[in-house]
Parts: structure tokens; C-alpha cells; sequence
């Protein structure tokens, strides 16, 4: 079952993928060890597919380099939710397939809490109960569905949402 990993305010880029990790400098095939390396040094090594970050306000602030969501890419993220996030990482994440959600769970959700989390609907289930996230509108669900904006490009011709 995923499990829950929290981080406070303002997490950035480079608290995510340190610039010196950054796939050119360690690796195509190993960047993604390097995930909160001096935050969370622990996290690349215990992540579980499908496990959840949860953040809180600002997430991904920083620069717009796509390494930084490339890694929780490759580690099979499940999703992030945050209070706000940095708009051009929000972008990337989605662009990427990484399902995002804005709405606060600091303090409602501990580290290695076991949830699911229904993308489609938006629902998370918590052994406290549940929660209804903002659901993502039909253009990502249907990216989602493919894996993300760009698998569903490359496989449909065009962008989520537009008339076939």
C-alpha cells in the first residue's frame, strides 16, 4: 500500500534534484538515486512505487529544469499534494504524468501513513478517513490515462482536450 512522505513549506528544485545530480552529471540511469539527498537522504532508497509526497506551500519553487519531477518520474511517484505550487514545476509534473492536487494536509498526514489515492475522482483514503481532493479536469484525466501529456500526444496526434 503507498505510503506518505511530508515536507514543509517551500521545497525546491534543487531541494528535490540537486543541481550536481542533475542526469548529465550522475547519469541517465542514476539520477533518480539522488532524490532529496540533502533533505530526506533516506528517501530515494525506502520510496515505493506509487507512495505519496505530501508538501506544503510553494512546492517546487526554484528553477524550471524537468530533472527535478524526471526523478519522481523514475521513482514511480503516485502523486503530490500541496497547499500551492511554483507554476512552472506544477506544469512539469503534469507534463510528466505526475498527478498534483492543490489542498493542505500538512498535519493531517504523517510520514509512512498508508493511503490510496483514487486520481480519477480525487479521493484520498486515509486510516483516519477520507478526503476529496480537487479532481483533475477531463484534459488530464485522459493524459493520465496515457501516462502524460506527452505519451498521450505522441499516441493521439494532439493534446489532451482538443476535438480529434
Amino acid at each position: 500500500m503507498p505510503r506518505v512522505w511530508t515536507f514543509g513549506d517551500s521545497v525546491n528544485t534543487d531541494d528535490i534534484l540537486p543541481g550536481k545530480f542533475a542526469p548529465f552529471m550522475a547519469g541517465e540511469d542514476r539520477f533518480q538515486t539522488f532524490a532529496f539527498h540533502y533533505i530526506r537522504p533516506e528517501f530515494a532508497a525506502q520510496v515505493q512505487p506509487g507512495d505519496l509526497l505530501i508538501g506544503g506551500r510553494n512546492w517546487g519553487l526554484g528553477s524550471s529544469r524537468e530533472y527535478a519531477p524526471q526523478a519522481l518520474k523514475k521513482l514511480q511517484i503516485g502523486g503530490i499534494v500541496a497547499p500551492s505550487f511554483a507554476r512552472i514545476h506544477y506544469r512539469n509534473l503534469l507534463n510528466l504524468g505526475i498527478p498534483a492536487f492543490e489542498y493542505d494536509l500538512t498535519g493531517v498526514l504523517h510520514d509512512g501513513d498508508e493511503v490510496t489515492l483514487d486520481v480519477n475522482s480525487g479521493v484520498l483514503t486515509y486510516a483516519g478517513g477520507a478526503v476529496q481532493l480537487p479532481p483533475p479536469p477531463a484534459f488530464l484525466r485522459e493524459a493520465l490515462q496515457e501516462g502524460s501529456i506527452l505519451a498521450f500526444f505522441k499516441k493521439h496526434g494532439r493534446f489532451p482536450g482538443e476535438d480529434a
